[in-house]
């Protein structure tokens, strides 16, 4: 498979039996510690939802969802959720959680579009987590100290499995390293958004790259956003445009960045209005959870999602994200990591 990196003389450091068992470890830990971080309640959350209300997360916007018929909904369609970036912010309002609070939930969902490499599969799994706040808060400042605990969170869930299995040795940086696409555009010309990102977390261990999905002076966008739900567009303090962002780090198993975490402040009717006009897609105003917003009735709130499987995995020093989680693969990529020593569950 071309796309599957194998680094050489590849070995893991735990057996299956302690893989499995250092999962659940890392999931409890880090779970209780960003909950604790955020003040975060947990919810139960849908694996599908019904399409048509806009509650699905479209992604790059160009992902097919997978669907089916309800017999006893008179063959109404569901789809198995992309995400739950929109479904979250309903859920706020429902539960009328006040500013500083919000919920976490496991996200689970199948994207059948995925370019299945050593970080992608088809099944994705997620801290999904949303958070009310006010509209002062609306700044950068204030989603650079949201990232700042997140990455906290992460670092003493390292520290933690690091004590439980002495034979991994922690990697991470201390801090974490904030820019924007823009100046990483300006930093790295002629190259990739991939390519620029593979060098700031090469030269920084752990970034926050802000501003996705607008576009830059390159005439286009670092990555692909849909255009309702993060705010993309407005300008910040540091006089770029963009409330969202990526969190990644470098990994030396792997010797590449690897993004642990998408997430960003949530467009407000300004913002959805002004984003819906830049990507043509007017017509969602008449869905349902845009007509809710438009007209008041949802919280203003940060969110994002923080990959189970991929925390698990660079914390683990796996080389694949099969051996921390169980999916599909095609058989030559499978013998292809057996061969590796990758043991995929």
């Amino acid at each position: 498979m071309s796309k599957l990196l194998k680094p050489a003389d590849y070995r893991s450091s735990l057996d299956l039996k302690q893989t499995e068992l250092a999962i659940k470890k890392i999931k409890d830990f880090f779970l209780h510690s960003l909950s604790a971080e955020l003040r975060l309640r947990r919810v139960t959350a849908p694996l599908f939802v019904l399409r048509g209300l806009g509650l699905n997360d479209d992604l790059n916007g160009i992902e097919r969802p997978v669907s089916f018929p309800i017999k006893d909904m008179n063959e109404s369609i569901a789809e198995v959720v992309h995400s739950l970036a929109k479904w979250k912010r309903v859920t706020l309002a429902e539960y009328d959680i006040q500013p500083g609070y919000g919920i976490i939930t496991d996200m689970n969902a199948i994207r059948a579009d995925e370019e299945l490499d050593n970080i992608h599969s088809l099944y994705v799994d997620q801290w999904d987590w949303e958070r009310t706040m006010t509209a002062e808060q609306r700044n950068l400042t204030f989603l650079r100290r949201i990232v700042e605990k997140i990455y906290g969170a992460i670092l003493r869930t390292e520290f933690f499995i690091c004590e439980t299995y002495p034979q991994l040795e922690a990697f991470l940086p201390e801090e974490v390293h904030f820019v924007h696409s823009e100046e990483l555009v300006r930093m790295y010309p002629g190259k990739t958004s991939k390519e620029r990102e593979d060098l700031i977390c090469k030269k920084y261990g752990a970034v926050f790259i802000i501003g996705i999905g607008g576009k830059l002076s390159d005439g286009k966008e670092h990555d692909m956003r849909a255009p309702d739900y993060d705010d993309w567009s407005t300008p910040n303090e540091d006089g770029f445009r963009g409330l969202n962002g990526d969190l990644l780090i470098w990994y030396p198993t792997l010797g590449r960045s690897i993004e642990l975490s998408s997430m960003g402040i949530r467009v407000d009717k300004a913002t959805l209005e002004r984003q819906l006009d830049l990507q043509g897609k007017g017509e969602r105003r008449n869905l349902y959870f845009h007509r809710r917003l438009l007209n008041g009735t949802l919280p203003l709130s940060i969110g994002g999602g923080i990959g189970q499987s991929r925390l698990c995995m660079i914390l683990l020093h796996k080389a694949h994200i099969g051996e921390t989680q169980s999916s599909i693969w095609p058989d030559e990529m499978r013998r292809e990591c057996k061969e590796a020593g990758m043991t995929l569950i």
